[in-house]
């Protein structure tokens, strides 16, 4: 009698969410993620400070976003089997703890193992976004996740400058610190404020993770919109982790505050989050995902150009490179709004599991691109990040006229 209660009330419909609630979904992940996008910024102080040499600068930024990929597939999946507000309440509790740590570190290898445990509670983001897509009234999956997107992707974009900023005025440290602060506070009002939401499976761990593979293989949309946005996410990390070591180079001599003002330019970005979630509602998904593809080869082609400038007036390249950064994150951003929305409409029962794949998927994309952006700065300079970004792009539209 009391499972069947219990399965009652895991089958209740949700509430209806409310402008609040969209706003309290958005700005959460917001906060959570910048810890994931932070590193790319600091490279240039993380590394030498703790001896690390600059063809490893990008481990410092892969190993949150590694660590985060191993949330998606090991705790994610969770959500359908545990409360979520516990769960989430619970990996924010860690999460603090991880950048607390993180703060204090005294070398290269006890900092990116607390990183690879804060990249994995920051995974509690796709916790929350199945919560929100489930709330959505029918029919507007797309733009409920699109206004939830638009907070997460408003937090990658600031987390370079925020962080830029905090290590200016008071060292690299420093962010991690008012990191782990603004977690505890948000655990404390998504106590208070989150909606609980039971699960709808019913089955034991180990089988919810071996299902993961099922899942991957009877699901054609989920394979290739994580590919898609697995290779988008890798051309975003080649570009965010080494323009930093390009603007301070000649001819642009950027210190992190200068950094931290270039980073909010790609911050526009985010602002068509929702109308590519609108545009998956109207059913111009393909055309819109093409269009992201193409948009992300046209900023790497331009970011191409304003690097080549060694010389003279530093403002026109600064503005080019500027534009490249907006039109990167556009492209990334609605690969990503519209490949969230299918994979939501694939099997709400599996909602949380559909998340975990897809962005795990696509967040290895984002590792591999910022380990390949300190190697290829190395190797060939910034021609050859943007050529290794361009690469990237050139695939997702292959898999795009294969689909």
């Amino acid at each position: 009698m009391h499972g069947t209660h219990n399965a009652q009330l895991a089958e209740r419909p949700a509430e209806t969410i409310t402008r609040s609630q969209t706003l309290l979904f958005a700005a959460s992940v917001g906060i959570i993620v910048t810890n994931l996008f932070a590193p790319q910024t600091l490279v240039g102080l993380i590394g030498p400070s703790l001896g690390a040499a600059a063809s490893e600068s990008g481990l410092v930024s892969m190993a949150t976003l590694l660590g985060y990929a191993a949330g998606l597939f090991f705790l994610v999946p969770l959500s359908d089997l545990v409360e979520n507000r516990v769960l989430v309440l619970r990996m924010l509790g860690v999460a603090a703890l991880a950048a607390a740590i993180a703060s204090f570190a005294p070398s290269a290898t006890s900092l990116l193992a607390v990183l690879f445990v804060l990249g994995a509670a920051c995974s509690c983001i796709q916790v929350l976004v199945p919560v929100a897509a489930s709330m959505a009234p029918p029919g507007q999956d797309g733009r409920v996740i699109g206004d939830v997107m638009s907070g997460l992707m408003i937090g990658i974009l600031l987390s370079r400058p925020l962080a830029s900023l905090a290590a200016d005025a008071f060292g690299w440290r420093a962010f991690y610190g008012i990191s782990a602060a603004a977690l505890a506070l948000l655990a404390i009002l998504l106590g208070l404020a989150l909606p609980r939401r039971r699960p709808l499976a019913h089955t034991s761990y180990a089988a919810l993770i071996a299902s993961l593979l099922e899942l991957l293989r009877l699901e054609p949309v989920l394979r290739r919109r994580a590919l898609t946005a697995s290779l988008a996410m890798a051309a975003f990390s080649v570009f965010w982790t080494a323009v930093a070591l390009r603007l301070a180079a000649a001819p642009f001599h950027l210190g992190q505050k200068g950094i931290a003002l270039f980073a909010l330019a790609g911050a526009g970005g985010a602002a068509v989050t929702p109308l590519f979630g609108r545009a998956g509602d109207r059913g111009f998904t393909r055309p819109a995902t093409v269009l992201c593809h193409l948009g992300l080869i046209a900023a790497l082609g331009l970011a191409a150009w304003a690097g080549a400038a060694t010389g003279g007036d530093s403002r026109p390249p600064l503005l080019l490179m500027g534009a490249s950064a907006v039109l990167l994150d556009i492209g990334v951003t609605g690969d990503q709004t519209l490949g969230r929305r299918a994979v939501n409409l694939l099997q709400p029962k599996a909602r949380g599991r559909l998340n975990g794949l897809f962005v795990g998927i696509f967040f290895i994309g984002g590792a591999v691109g910022s380990l390949l952006a300190g190697v290829t700065w190395a190797w060939g300079g910034w021609n050859a990040v943007c050529t290794a970004g361009a690469v990237f792009g050139v695939a997702a539209l292959v898999v795009d006229w294969v689909g």
